[in-house]
């Protein structure tokens, strides 16, 4: 198998409009990882990302019959700017099919390409699903984006140019994974030749379908509604069947990483390169930095892939405000001081001369006050240090919240209001797809059977939506509470017991 795979990418017709793209020395990652450390630079492709290798590799070998009646495909984005400029080059018609929360700069850019674009569903599945339909009714051509030899061999090349620019043999290659092509063709290439090489795949928390298809020895499908959004490129229920081929026996392990690893990574990869990557670009740079940390026989050198960088300009005030966090660079600490003068500034020389990058106050009660505190920290150890100085030392009350996504999402913007004495309330977070009129149907959704105490919804530019909300009900109405939001069909969890509502809100 591995061989016939690697005889194709040797073959493969992807520099007839792809790159080979630079593989570049990271110094500052270099430095602090302790290893040789190198990205791929496929951000460079001609669509800003690698999935034009695959796309047109396919494409181009397909028969005149084939070409004369046009393409379809599904994609997040970046395959669909792949096969748009592919068909383009080639003089085919192509027809792409998004999800509704695709970042604009990716339909914007599919579009100047010449392709058809049809907007359908919230997630890949669905627009996958779409496609197929119109493939059958319209007698189109489907280019899948992961779950095809020939799109597996295109994305192959990265494998191969890896190993002909590094000076010497990288010791690991870190990949972002979504639906399998990319990390399957460079596992294909390098282990038939390298098998010493390590090939480690990236998956974000919530769509790490290869991860869990490696636990459990098949492919799983995950729950579409609880995919991870965030990434929207690797936003994938299930890891492709031809892909799981190669990866079961090719890969080496899977690191799942979260939202604020991704986001210290996208910095990582700015400060690096002045580029910034889209999440799912930087995912390899969150994986291969998790590696590092958790490892103790740590590789000499290492490669990282920057997948793609087409990010929506919004995005990155979110990106940014969970970057240092991701990093363990800042603490998010609810503090209880007392309320005498005086106190405010005995609280802030106990802090001594760190940086302090948020402070909020709310009087509590019985003379008490409760602070919200960003601080930053150099490591998770220095986090521990300040937390037993205040606690032990000092003699405050803390609650630490840097993992609280409540309080980092909604409560840090809200501090100040609070329900009257006597009325009850139950909170819950809910997420949703985000487009054009998404609020307005979120809303709709809730209807008006109850009376809402509390809402509070930021928009980021995201691919979905984040709000907070309050309904006036006690513990008596919950089992009732919960049952109809279960049938609006939206995710949510409850807060109600969060402390930093208990703290600043309620």
């Amino acid at each position: 198998m591995l061989e016939s795979y690697v005889k194709k990418i040797l073959s493969s017709r992807v520099y007839d409009l792809a790159q080979e793209t630079p593989l570049a020395r990271a110094p500052q990652l270099s430095k602090r990882l302790g290893a040789e450390i190198f990205l791929k630079r496929e951000d460079l492709q001609p669509v800003f990302s690698f999935k034009l290798r695959g796309s047109y590799n396919k494409i181009a070998q397909l028969s005149e019959k084939d070409k004369a009646a046009g393409v379809i495909a599904a994609s997040a984005g970046n395959h669909a700017q792949g096969v748009a400029m592919a068909a383009s080059h080639l003089g085919i018609k192509a027809t792409i099919v998004m999800g509704k929360n695709t970042p604009s700069i990716k339909v914007d850019a599919v579009r100047a390409l010449g392709a058809k674009v049809v907007l359908h569903g919230d997630n890949y599945d669905e627009a996958a699903a779409h496609a197929r339909l119109l493939e059958q009714d319209q007698k189109l051509i489907y280019i899948h984006p992961y779950d095809d030899v020939d799109v597996i061999a295109g994305q192959g090349t990265v494998g191969m140019e890896i190993v002909n620019q590094h000076p010497g043999l990288p010791v690991a290659i870190f990949v972002p994974v979504g639906g399998g092509g990319l990390i399957a063709g460079i596992a294909a290439y390098v282990k038939y030749l390298y098998p010493q090489t390590l090939v480690i795949g990236v998956e974000p928390q919530g769509s790490h379908c290869l991860a869990v298809a490696m636990e459990k020895g098949r492919r799983v499908k995950l729950p579409t509604e609880e995919l991870d959004l965030f990434a929207d490129g690797v936003s994938v229920a299930q890891i492709g069947a031809e892909p799981f081929k190669v990866a079961k026996h090719c890969v080496d392990e899977v690191i799942v990483v979260s939202v604020d690893e991704i986001c210290a990574a996208i910095k990582d990869v700015f400060e690096e390169t002045r580029v910034i990557a889209e999440p799912a670009g930087a995912l390899a740079v969150a994986g291969m930095k998790k590696y590092f940390e958790k490892t103790r026989a740590k590789p000499k050198s290492a490669v990282a892939i920057v997948s793609g960088a087409n990010v929506n300009f919004d995005r990155l005030r979110h990106i940014a405000e969970r970057a240092e966090l991701g990093e363990q660079r800042e603490a998010i600490l609810a503090v209880t001081i007392d309320e005498h003068q005086g106190s405010f500034l005995r609280f802030c020389k106990s802090l001594g001369k760190r940086s302090i990058t948020e402070f909020n106050y709310r009087y509590a009660q019985d003379q008490d006050a409760n602070i919200y505190v960003g601080l930053q920290v150099t490591s998770p150890h220095d986090k521990a240090s300040v937390l037993t100085e205040l606690t032990r030392q000092k003699g405050y009350a803390v609650i630490d919240m840097t993992d609280n996504e409540a309080a980092k999402l909604h409560v840090r913007h809200m501090v100040g209001g609070r329900t009257s004495a006597h009325m009850q309330e139950l909170l819950f977070r809910f997420e949703f797809p985000e487009r054009p009129g998404a609020l307005v149907g979120f809303l709709a959704g809730l209807g008006s059977e109850w009376n809402i105490t509390l809402f509070h919804y930021r928009n980021h530019g995201s691919a979905f939506g984040r709000v907070l909300v309050g309904f006036e009900a006690g513990p008596k109405d919950r089992v009732r509470l919960v049952s109809y939001l279960q049938r609006i069909g939206y995710r949510f969890w409850e807060e109600t017991q969060n402390p930093a509502y208990r703290l600043f809100l309620s």
